[in-house]
């Protein structure tokens, strides 16, 4: 049997069939949708840890190391990438498609912990984790200035106050703070007038560690009425700290002002940010 013949003998109807399925093939094809870049959303966690003050192959060799060490026992990852920096380090790590994100931020998490025996132990605060995708990008960036505050009350109020807000908003899926750091005191010691007092930076850490605490003093009571002693020991400006007793030389006190210059600062000066030239 000839399947061209019947096509053959009615040549009317066969031109009217190949028209009609080429205007059915153009409707189709206007409303196919096709997505030559389909989006795929891997399963991506960032891991980050900060230590002031370290350079680029200190927190690489001290954190992204060990680290890395305990996320190499992790299942699925199928890229571990990390970058360092003075005083901070950032860990990428790239999961199989098939992998669950949740499950695999709870491997993350107990491979943190199991790395921070080997993480160095003036290490600020314990590293810290993310869900994120590699190819999102900020899209809105604020810039705060001011003519009447330092760069350190605007960081601290924006960190505290305006992010808090913004990540309540909806849809939106995370607010960092930058270009600045938080208020601090920053004491410079001088080590030729530390050894003419016979003192030295511990005995200074211990005093300014002791001076500076929020702790509870204690209760007055009489056998029926109990009060509370309400007291606040922290300071937090220079001024404060010029006249602590660091030491005693012959009977007589050495402050803090006598052996180091006091200043207030910022908790990194090394990071800075500017909009139109105006910090």
């Amino acid at each position: 049997m000839n399947i061209s013949a019947p096509f053959i003998r009615r040549p009317v109807a066969t031109t009217l069939l190949t028209a009609g399925i080429i205007l059915v093939g153009a409707i189709a094809f206007n409303v196919l949708p096709v997505s030559p870049l389909p989006q795929v959303d891997f399963p991506t966690i960032s891991v980050s840890a900060s230590l002031p003050g370290a350079s680029p192959e200190i927190t690489a060799s001290a954190i992204a190391t060990p680290l890395e060490r305990q996320f190499s026992h992790i299942a699925g990852i199928t890229e571990m990438t990390s970058s360092s920096s003075l005083g901070s380090t950032s860990i990428t790590l790239q999961f199989d498609l098939s992998r669950d994100i949740d499950g695999a931020a709870r491997d993350v998490e107990a491979a943190i912990n199991a790395a921070r025996t080997y993480l160095p132990a003036n290490l600020p605060a314990n590293p810290t984790y993310r869900k994120v995708n590699p190819a999102d990008a900020p899209i809105i960036i604020l810039g705060l200035t001011s003519d009447k505050y330092d760069k350190p009350t605007l960081y601290d109020e924006a960190s505290s106050v305006i992010a808090q807000k913004l990540s309540q908003i909806q849809g939106v899926g995370q607010v960092s703070v930058g270009g600045g750091a938080g208020p601090s005191v920053r004491v410079e010691v001088n080590p030729t007038l530390l050894n003419s007092h016979g003192l030295t930076i511990q005995n200074i850490k211990s005093v300014l560690s002791q001076q500076n605490a929020h702790e509870p003093a204690g209760q007055i009571s009489d056998g029926t009425t109990t009060a509370d002693i309400v007291t606040n020991d922290q300071i937090s400006h220079a001024y404060q700290f010029k006249p602590l007793i660091v030491g005693y030389k012959n009977g007589a006190a050495i402050r803090l002002a006598d052996v180091a210059d006091v200043s207030d600062s910022t908790q990194n000066i090394r990071t800075a940010g500017y909009l139109n030239g105006t910090p």
